[in-house]
């Protein structure tokens, strides 16, 4: 293994100095994997370019503090063993920093390695503001019409030379060689190439320089696509443009932002005519496509529910794959544990008996029962119509809302010169139109299943929590009537 380098080495190279109008530093880290928040630097490697000419150059194996996976060692040839003495972060920051100081910050696909370098000063309270080069977008701003821009394809495509790829004092070389190449060559194109970088946001390096030029500054919702057509992320906005370039400027903070920086290679966006519009659309795209990075929304295999009769004498029953709307039925959970759970905090909460929920095996007087918990329904300190009346009370908190009306509406939204009519009915969103006349080809699709966060949107919206919506419903509950007639939002 190389010996680590604490302290600079200064050379004189043929390639020249800085094409800049202030130092330019090239760098590589070579990391435990690919997550900044939890994954850390394992090696810097850096050449600083003067703008006298003058190049030093300095590279530092790190200790972690976490796993090293055996991946990582068969990419780079670091083993766990020679980093037991090597120091950790904290300890090289100063001298980094050093380095760094006002110096343009050049790296291939930065958008990593500055992830990780501005987590490892955030540690410690620190904050990185240098100005950043990508020369992976370099390298696309200066051969537009060439597939592949990855180190390797630069290396071969300019025949450069690396004895030690995925090291980052090797790696950061070929930064710096190929910048330097390209001032030789192409020099008013590289200035060109460069202030446009700089010039905008930064994105994802495989996104053109021009993807986000469209964007519109409206309500909507944006979806971000890998190498094929399943989407990688969706989400809403009420700012299309705003929070699509949030996602960028938050990268290096949270470990999904960085997979969509480094994974995203397509942006399409759908503008709604506001904000319940668009929530609506994120619902159904997300379980439509089930992108990868949405944790929530998502659709659940099958709702389960409660299933328990005043006065029927039996425990609640947790059933699975049916409705929660109709008689007897209380609740919607994603999963049979949720549901149990609820009727465990209603026992706390209400000293219920675990045995008669059904939650707890056994006769006569309960573990609940003997520590305070239960009202002692199981053994005879309370009537069981006592016991189930506050069951009964409990669980009205959960009953679905009874549909309020007589039978399908449109929740007309208005924003400016866009209006849309989002058709709902029995709680199931059908569908949005621009025009009335376009509602029946939404009121004869397939019947839709119930869905819990449909569900939530609707009823809040019904309760005026979005502002500025209209219902209206058909007049004639008996057969076609073609005109749409103004309703009063119902509070359930």
């Amino acid at each position: 293994m190389p010996k680590n380098t604490k302290t600079p080495q200064k050379t004189h190279q043929h390639w020249g100095r800085t094409p800049f109008l202030r130092p330019l530093v090239c760098l590589d880290l070579e990391t435990t994997g690919s997550n900044p928040v939890r994954d850390r630097i394992i090696e810097v490697g850096l050449w600083r370019y003067e703008t006298d000419g003058e190049v030093s150059h300095y590279t530092q194996l790190l200790q972690p503090g976490v796993y090293l996976p055996p991946g990582i060692t068969a990419l780079t040839g670091i083993r766990a063993q020679d980093l037991e003495e090597a120091p950790n972060f904290e300890d090289i920051a100063d001298t980094l920093s050093s380095y760094l100081d006002n110096a343009i910050i050049a790296a291939h696909n930065a958008r990593f390695d500055l992830g990780f370098l501005r987590q490892a000063f955030k540690r410690l309270d620190r904050t990185l503001s240098n100005p950043v080069l990508c020369t992976v977008k370099l390298s696309r701003a200066l051969h537009p019409g060439i597939k592949g821009h990855s180190l390797d394809a630069v290396i071969a495509r300019h025949n450069l030379a690396c004895e030690r790829r995925h090291r980052a004092s090797d790696d950061a070389r070929i930064v710096g060689e190929f910048i330097m190449l390209m001032a030789k060559q192409h020099p008013e194109r590289l200035k060109e190439a460069c202030e446009q970088q700089w010039a905008r946001p930064s994105l994802p390096p495989a996104l053109p320089a021009d993807a986000l030029d469209e964007l519109p500054e409206s309500h909507g919702v944006y979806l971000f696509y890998g190498e094929n057509d399943l989407p990688l992320y969706i989400g809403k906005a009420n700012n299309l443009k705003r929070r699509v370039f949030d996602h960028f400027r938050s990268d290096h903070r949270a470990p999904r932002e960085m997979r969509l920086s480094q994974q995203t290679q397509r942006i399409d966006w759908r503008e709604t005519a506001g904000e319940m519009g668009a929530l609506l659309l994120e619902a159904q795209l997300i379980k439509e496509h089930s992108p990868i990075l949405n944790r929530r929304l998502r659709r659940s295999r099958e709702l389960v529910t409660l299933f328990w009769e005043h006065g029927g004498g039996q425990v609640p029953q947790v059933l699975r794959g049916e409705s929660p709307v109709g008689e007897h039925r209380w609740g919607a959970f994603r999963s049979v544990r949720d549901a149990k759970n609820v009727l465990r905090s209603m026992a706390q909460e209400q000293g219920l008996c675990l045995q008669r929920l059904g939650l707890e095996k056994g006769r006569g007087t309960c573990f609940g029962a003997q520590l305070g918990r239960c009202r002692g329904v199981c053994c005879g300190r309370e009537t069981p119509a006592q016991h189930d009346l506050r069951l009964a009370t409990a669980l009205q908190k959960l009953r679905i809302a009874r549909w309020p009306y007589p039978g399908p509406i449109a929740i007309k939204e208005t924003n400016g010169a866009k209006t849309a009519l989002h058709v709902v009915d029995q709680w199931a969103y059908l569908g949005s139109v621009s025009d009335e006349t376009d509602w029946d080809d939404l009121l004869s699709t397939q019947e839709v299943d119930f869905d819990l966060d449909i569900y939530r949107l609707l009823l809040k919206a019904l309760q005026g929590g979005f502002g500025g919506l209209e219902i209206f419903q058909r007049i004639d509950p008996l057969g076609y009537d073609p005109n749409l007639s103004a309703g009063v939002v119902p509070q359930t």
